[in-house]
């Protein structure tokens, strides 16, 4: 694919059923994460927060793959069964419903991971 802009310009090359997963994949992270800002990142359409990504997503030709980090992925991996994952891939495949729920509940994870992340540290000075 060639360099993108933005979100939108990335959904609207896309065929059919590519289109339509993808916008069903970033509705629903954008219920949980509705203060966090759109990008391309990497060439993918992806969530910022507090200056750092929180999750990418992307079409491919069967299937759409959702990037959560490999934090993201391992702290689901029993969840994830029956679903083709990496260390920092997964594969919803078009056949497949996309599982809202668990993708809301890796996108807390992210925003919860992030948040942590961001908080200034406290040193200690002795």
């Amino acid at each position: 694919m060639n360099k993108v802009a933005s979100v939108e310009e990335y959904i609207a090359v896309m065929d059919r059923a590519p289109k339509k997963r993808l916008r069903e994949l970033r509705n629903i992270i954008r219920e949980e994460a509705p203060e966090a800002e759109e990008v391309i990142s990497y060439n993918m359409p992806a969530f910022k927060l507090n200056g750092a990504v929180l999750v990418w997503y992307a079409a491919f030709k069967e299937h759409v793959g959702f990037y959560p980090k490999a934090s993201g992925i391992a702290a689901f991996k029993a969840e994830l069964e029956g679903y083709k994952a990496s260390k920092g891939a997964i594969q919803f495949p078009f056949e497949k419903p996309i599982p809202a729920r668990l993708v809301k509940k890796i996108v807390r994870f992210r925003i919860k991971e992030n948040e942590a992340k961001s908080r200034p540290r406290r040193y200690r000075l002795t």
